[in-house]
């Protein structure tokens, strides 16, 4: 009987020894995959925000140029001129300020 316990034995260390090299590779393949995702998700996050980040800024500058318009059409005082290179100042501070960024 020690014959067939060692022939038993010497089959589950062939059969171990088979396996545990595929179930580590799949794990660290698992793995691998599990940080990609991870970094893809964080990038397509960081993409979001900064799309936001730029929308709010347009929404802002287009909210400022409507109340500059709406002063100037409601407002008979100022000279027409006046407000209008008052948009263009306001134009090129925006462009510096992107440029900038």
């Amino acid at each position: 009987m020690d014959a067939d316990l060692m022939l038993i034995f010497g089959f589950i260390l062939v059969v171990l020894t088979i396996v545990f090299p595929f179930a580590y590779a799949i794990n660290r393949r698992e793995h691998e995959h599990q940080e990609r995702k991870l970094e893809l998700q964080a990038r397509a996050e960081e993409a979001k925000a900064e799309q936001l980040r730029y929308s709010n800024g347009d929404y802002s500058k287009m909210e400022e140029r409507v109340r500059v318009l709406e002063r100037i059409a409601t407002d008979s005082n100022h000279a027409l001129a006046s407000q209008i290179e008052e948009l263009r100042a306001l134009d090129a501070l925006e462009d510096r300020s992107e440029a900038t960024s």
